[in-house]
């Protein structure tokens, strides 16, 4: 038996065996808490401005250093550096520090839990996670202040690597060649530490609980990216099992690396596109590599997060110019901002709202907000000129929001041919299909619009009535439930009748069970996690469109949940190949597909 088998949350998937090499534990003990005598205030607010002052070169100094396998991470240090010269974190501590009369270290600590709680306030996961950032920045601030260094000592051997935290300015200091695999103890689904695993084509298991305590350097540790678990020490049945797992596992992903730049064409000759879902550009990379047919959904929130000023019209042009090129031919569809007043406190104003999920959100806080929401589609309609730019409209819940949207999209491009600006009169302008009011519309909505997204996360969670983040009735969260289906069923065939195209995002995309349902009601395209795309393909391949009509049509005809994912189930183990089993059995649950 094992020494210890730790769960966290699997972010990358693979099975990494090797000796463990801890990068750095918890850095600090006890922070010193001191009153300080009156005339020491002055001194000590200096010595916390030295300690910012120290940390920004310091990072910059890496920044530097980045080496070719984490170019594309460079913007996670920017964004460290950005939060170290955003005046709010050092801001706050001198304040506490002048005010109260307190030590740096305190005072930085006291700064970091004012902005744990107005972070933890926010309705949306993602953005909660990004109080990781400030913890990091003030982690490399303390170690200053404390004068203590982080362990970045080389590696002597290919080792699985152990850490509090991570990030790429951690990893700069390594030789990322010798990383097989890492584990940390913080860290969640949209950590940074994710997107760095991702990119390193490596298996990691973030926010393991009791690591520190269990795991010592050279301990010989398993980190299983597909359950989600590090195993420590494992006894020889163990370990056989997991080599066993990791030859398939490695096996299995080659075979479909191979074929991923291959058209996502069925046997009978069906072809449907296959795009990625991003949000940030160093992601870019992980599209190309894994053969996505361009951008189907780029998040532009994260560029509006981390800063003291909204971005301006041409930082905005810029980035989704150089997005657009680095992609071109291939489409790049950009989803306005998403986003609620909860997320620009210190612009807006924060309401007091009961549910900001179903509040001033995405279109509805853009409408509300008109010069933001015209600073943005300025930018796009700029970038549009590269030629591959589609823009889609997100919880447009009918024609009154859709119709004000597109008055203002016309203001701008006025506005643009009369300053001169060259933009795309023909980009294509879609919406998201989120909401069970723009499903019962979807006729009209569909006479309005190039396009249509839908985004099943959002409508699953609206149309059965359930926070799927909620442990009380996540349950409920069924993506084949026949109301899922019948409405996305209608909202295709409302497209393809007013001959626009139907794409399709969220988790449904990505799901091996509901792929062959999607195609039989000829969905146009799909858009995923850029990861997952090579094993999307590879079922597309090795399926025929008649196949997946007849399985639509039972699953039209089942009256319930439960035998909806039992001949789900039972048909695709039976109409795919064998060697889709371990695919699918990564991805499923007992409990049937899509829990």
């Amino acid at each position: 038996m094992a020494l210890a088998t730790l769960t966290g949350i699997p972010i990358s998937a693979g099975i990494a065996i090797g000796k463990a090499f801890f990068l750095n534990r918890s850095q600090f003990g006890q922070v010193p808490r001191l009153a300080l005598p009156g005339e020491q205030v002055e001194p000590e607010a200096q010595r916390l401005r030295d300690a910012f002052e120290q940390a920004k070169r310091e990072l910059a100094a890496i920044r530097e250093r980045v080496p070719a396998e984490l170019k594309d991470h460079a913007l996670i240090i920017d964004s460290h550096l950005m939060i170290m010269s955003d005046p709010k974190l050092m801001g706050s501590a001198l304040t506490h520090l002048t005010g109260l009369r307190i030590n740096a270290e305190w005072a930085l600590e006291k700064a970091v839990a004012d902005l744990e709680e107005a972070f933890n306030a926010l309705d949306d996961p993602y953005f909660r996670e990004r109080l990781q950032d400030v913890r990091l920045v003030a982690d490399r601030v303390r170690g200053k202040l404390m004068g203590q260094k982080v362990d970045f000592k080389t590696l002597g051997s290919r080792a699985v690597l152990m850490a509090n935290d991570l990030t790429p300015a951690d990893t700069v200091e390594l030789q990322v060649d010798k990383i097989m695999g890492f584990a940390t103890v913080q860290g969640g689904k949209t950590s940074h530490a994710g997107i760095l695993a991702k990119s390193l084509g490596i298996p990691a298991v973030v926010g393991v609980g009791g690591m520190e305590a269990a795991v010592q350097d050279g301990h010989l540790v398993v980190v299983d990216g597909l359950k989600g678990q590090v195993i420590v020490e494992p006894d020889e049945e163990e370990l056989a099992r997991y080599g066993d797992l990791k030859y398939q596992f490695e096996s299995y992903r080659g075979a479909i690396i191979r074929n991923c730049h291959l058209p996502g064409e069925t046997l009978d000759g069906y072809r449907i596109k296959v795009k990625a879902n991003i949000e940030l550009y160093e992601e870019v990379a992980q599209v190309i590599d894994n053969g996505g047919d361009g951008i189907g959904l780029f998040r532009t929130e994260y560029t509006y997060l981390n800063r003291t000023a909204l971005p301006t019209e041409d930082e905005l042009f810029e980035h989704y110019r150089d997005l657009a090129d680095i992609l071109s031919p291939q489409r790049v569809t950009l989803r306005t901002l998403d986003l609620g007043a909860d997320k620009f406190m210190a612009h807006f104003g924060r309401l007091e709202e009961q549910n900001p999920a179903m509040g001033l959100r995405a279109v509805r806080f853009c409408l509300r907000n008109k010069e933001l929401f015209r600073t943005q589609l300025r930018a796009i309609l700029r970038a549009s000129v590269v030629g591959n730019i589609s823009m889609m409209f997100p919880m447009i819940s009918g024609l009154k929001e859709l119709r004000q949207s597109m008055t203002l999209l016309r203001q701008c491009q006025q506005e643009l041919r009369s300053q001169g600006l060259p933009y795309d009169p023909d980009m294509p302008v879609g919406i998201m299909v989120e909401l069970p009011s723009a499903v019962m519309t979807a006729e009209t909505l569909a006479r309005e619009v190039d396009f249509f997204s839908i985004g099943t996360n959002d409508l699953i969670q609206y149309t059965l009535g359930i926070d799927r983040t909620n442990r009380h009735v996540s349950y409920l969260y069924q993506p084949l439930h026949p109301a899922v289906v019948r409405s996305i069923k209608h909202v295709v065939d409302a497209a393809h009748q007013a001959g626009i195209e139907c794409n399709l995002c969220g988790e449904m995309a990505s799901d091996p069970f509901c792929m062959p349902i999607l195609m039989g009601m000829q969905i146009d395209a799909v858009s995923l996690n850029p990861q997952t795309i090579p094993g999307i393909k590879h079922i597309v391949r090795q399926t025929t469109m008649d196949d997946c009509k007849n399985l639509l049509k039972q699953v039209l005809e089942s009256p319930t949940v439960a035998r909806t994912n039992q001949l789900v189930r039972e048909t695709i183990f039976q109409k795919f190949p064998d060697q889709l089993s371990f695919f699918f059995s990564l991805l499923d649950s007992e409990e049937g597909p899509s829990q």
